[in-house]
């Protein structure tokens, strides 16, 4: 890749929403580049719910069927990761009005961009405990809406760890009758115990020590003080924060009191070049979310594109300016 090539769009990961914003804009007639790291959150996982006509289909094949869509479109995709992104001033290739971003990767190799999409997604803070990190996505799971009809009826559990444990697992009821609350490090109130209780919730006092496996399978949950609780499969609500940190506010992009990027309905930022989509900018969104919010992403990026290709000509018209 040239060091100064240059795209109408380039968007930062090639996730669910990454890839299709890059389907709008590629059948849009941009020149789009896709710059992905290659680890998307959902990659442990088995499967993906709730997509329609996607249901139970692999994270990798969704992927994989979407890099196909994307490049008979004529859009670049390269596995790189951005190291930096800076506003430049407008290029031959913009409006005299405009400015440019120039992303740096960390192949060496930098390219600018009229606008730029980040649809990096965010990273997952899970209590580090042994076996925590090779059952997640497994058994140690955070979302039942992706997950729990799969371990429906089964007993289960829910690690309290963080704020908002306690209506995970009031979720989590949902699919089980047979629900244990560990409450590990959470102190719980008496109204949060009173909930428990009403909904047949067993509360499990004590500090968790680890996850018990057999023949690659969750059997139970062992505590500090060597009791064990049999479950099949337990959630965790994770602490979540934007992947990676600090690259959308390097451009002066603002965030929430939670630290994620705040946009409009569309999903352009503060910086009005810049959009975002998917979980970085929603940490709630599921993948078919996250591709509608790319999608809506898309075309705004494109109105927004045809708005200054029309002040350039009227510009050049007139003899105000030229053309690239």
């Amino acid at each position: 890749m040239e060091t100064t090539k240059k795209y109408d769009v380039v968007i930062v990961g090639g996730g669910a929403a990454g890839l299709s914003a890059a389907l709008v804009l590629g059948r849009a007639r941009r020149r789009v580049l896709v710059i992905d790291a290659g680890s998307p959150r959902n990659a442990p996982a088995t499967h993906m719910q709730g997509f329609l006509s996607r249901d139970g289909m692999a994270p990798s094949e969704l992927l994989a069927v979407g890099r196909d869509e994307i490049a008979g479109y004529g859009v670049e995709l390269v596995n790189d990761t951005v190291t930096t992104l800076e506003q430049t001033a407008g290029g031959d290739f913009c409006s005299p009005l405009e400015v440019a971003y120039r992303l740096h990767l960390a192949s060496g190799a930098a390219v600018d961009a009229r606008r730029v999409l980040v649809t990096t997604g965010v990273s997952d803070d899970i209590p580090d405990l042994p076996g925590i990190r090779e059952r997640w996505g497994r058994d140690l799971l955070h979302c039942p809406y992706c997950h729990g009809w799969e371990v429906r009826d089964e007993p289960l559990g829910v690690l309290g760890t963080i704020p908002g444990s306690v209506q995970h697992a009031l979720l989590i009821r949902q699919w089980s009758s047979d629900v244990t609350f560990f409450a590990h490090t959470y102190d719980l109130t008496e109204l949060e115990r009173r909930q428990l209780d009403a909904r047949g919730i067993t509360v499990v006092a004590g500090e968790v020590a680890g996850l018990v496996v057999e023949d690659d399978r969750l059997t139970g949950v062992e505590l500090t003080d060597g009791r064990l609780v049999a479950r099949t499969a337990v959630f965790v609500r994770p602490g979540i924060h934007p992947h990676p940190d600090g690259l959308l506010a390097s451009l002066g992009c603002r965030n929430d009191d939670t630290g994620f990027v705040t946009t409009d309905g569309t999903g352009r930022t503060s910086n009005p070049g810049v959009w975002a989509a998917g979980n970085v900018a929603d940490p709630r969104a599921q993948v078919i979310t996250a591709a509608g919010a790319g999608s809506a992403a898309a075309i705004a990026i494109n109105n927004d594109l045809v708005q200054a290709d029309t002040d350039r000509a009227v510009r050049t018209d007139h003899g105000l300016g030229t053309t690239a």
